[in-house]
């Protein structure tokens, strides 16, 4: 039986849940319309962009991203302290339009946190509560599936992660994707960062392959990514001592992807890492990605020090972040996707990052813990229109995909009016 904690109030549908947008028209893209397979073959026909051909760092990494697909870390460290950001960014916009053109791409998805209730204390989270915090909560199966339920005809995903619950075994995470998946048999189940299956595998004794493969078999379909952070054992032991060291996240991700099971993989920077050790986790992941190739997309973000414990953290600036996700576009030659994730980097930014290099901005996501209370702002209303609007603002062409970026959609927004008839007063001249 499933121990159900208090469900906190904070828990609404939102505005959109009622459905009185204009009607979305969409057309079918082939997948081989965004293959990426020959994107060196593109690039080296492309026009080079004054900031890339004026700028010696740049014009260099072009030049080894043409022969050989692949930048060296001292290539790395070099983008991220060259001083001209413009060259950077340029350089990564060529990557991403020689791999999908003008694409980018999001889907319909729900975040649903199971639990908030933690035995660890990482000091960069503000989400961990203790069992006995008022605010403590742990979602039984009907809950689970309630705060699904509204949004279940529009969404083709839902999204779960949350704390390592001192009690909970993979029993109860089999029971919650085996009875969502039995009434929304279409939603993809994308649940569970590495550390919680670390944390799942020892509460039910079991092997990581042992885990993966019971959750796979009741629903799981993919993992997030989450919990990287930067994977460097110092840094760690800095910022969330007991969580996975950085061998068990790669181990656990090339577990699922033996398994068949994809996932994404993810970056917090800004706290007290070097440029050195974002580098090095960059190429981690593409070594890891060279022995296991289950990485769909990259999702870096930047640490949000509201209401937690890190005074020492560097915090990463506007064009910190442009930067992070131009190089990690740019050292990433064997992950496909690289996504600007909006719920932690704002929708200004993220529009401002598609043409920066990222080529997927998430999904409309409707409810969402982790990041809200660490600070982000970005709203929770947004609607696959005003996605698609965002995207078409910075000159590219919105694309619905599915969770595992094998099916597209075109998205042909209605017009807007641009012009308004403003009232006119007329005077009679005596």
């Amino acid at each position: 039986m499933m121990l159900s904690g208090v469900t906190p109030l904070c828990w609404q549908t939102n505005s959109y849940d009622v459905d009185t947008r204009p009607a979305i028209v969409t057309m079918p893209l082939d997948a081989v319309a965004v293959s990426n397979s020959d994107w060196r073959d593109r690039l080296s026909g492309m026009d080079i962009p004054l900031a890339v051909s004026s700028d010696n760092v740049t014009l260099d990494c072009l030049k080894t991203l043409i022969s050989t697909g692949r930048l060296t870390f001292d290539q790395g460290v070099k983008l991220m302290v060259n001083p001209s950001l413009n060259s950077v960014t340029s350089l990564a916009d060529m990557v991403k339009k020689a791999r999908f053109q003008d694409y980018v791409f999001f889907n319909e998805n729900l975040h649903v946190n199971s639990t908030n209730v933690c035995v660890l204390a990482c000091r960069f989270c503000a989400f961990r509560k203790g069992p006995r915090h008022p605010d403590a909560y742990s979602l039984d199966v009907d809950q689970y599936i309630e705060r699904v339920r509204p949004y279940s005809s529009r969404i083709d995903e839902v999204h779960t992660v949350g704390g390592l619950h001192p009690i909970w075994t993979v029993s109860e995470y089999c029971e919650l994707f085996s009875n969502l998946k039995h009434e929304f048999p279409h939603i993809h189940i994308k649940a569970l960062t590495a550390v919680e299956i670390k944390h799942l595998s020892s509460r039910s004794s079991l092997s990581f392959s042992e885990t993966l493969s019971r959750l796979s078999e009741a629903g799981l379909n993919s993992l997030p990514g989450g919990g990287a952070e930067i994977l460097v054992d110092s840094v760690r032991d800095r910022i969330c001592m007991g969580k996975e060291s950085s061998d068990e996240y790669l181990e656990i991700h090339g577990v699922a992807h033996s398994l068949g099971i994809p996932t994404n993989c993810t970056m917090l920077f800004g706290t007290v890492e070097s440029v050195e050790d974002r580098i090095n986790h960059l190429l981690r992941l593409r070594e890891q990605q060279d022995e296991s190739s289950g990485f769909q997309c990259f999702v870096p973000y930047p640490f949000l020090p509201d209401k937690t414990r890190l005074p020492e953290a560097q915090l990463a600036t506007g064009q910190e972040i442009i930067r992070m996700i131009s190089v990690s576009r740019l050292m990433l030659d064997n992950i496909p996707h690289i996504k600007a994730y909006r719920m932690n980097i704002g929708d200004k930014l993220a529009s401002y990052a598609i043409n920066c290099g990222a080529d997927d901005v998430d999904g409309t996501v409707g409810h969402e813990e982790i990041m809200h209370e660490a600070g982000s702002k970005t709203s929770l209303n947004t609607s696959s229109e005003q996605l698609a609007r965002m995207v078409t603002s910075s000159g590219a062409i919105p694309v619905k995909r599915n969770s595992s970026y094998s099916q597209f959609e075109i998205i042909n927004l209605p017009e807007e009016n641009a012009s308004h008839v403003l009232p006119v007063i007329t005077v009679e001249v005596p």
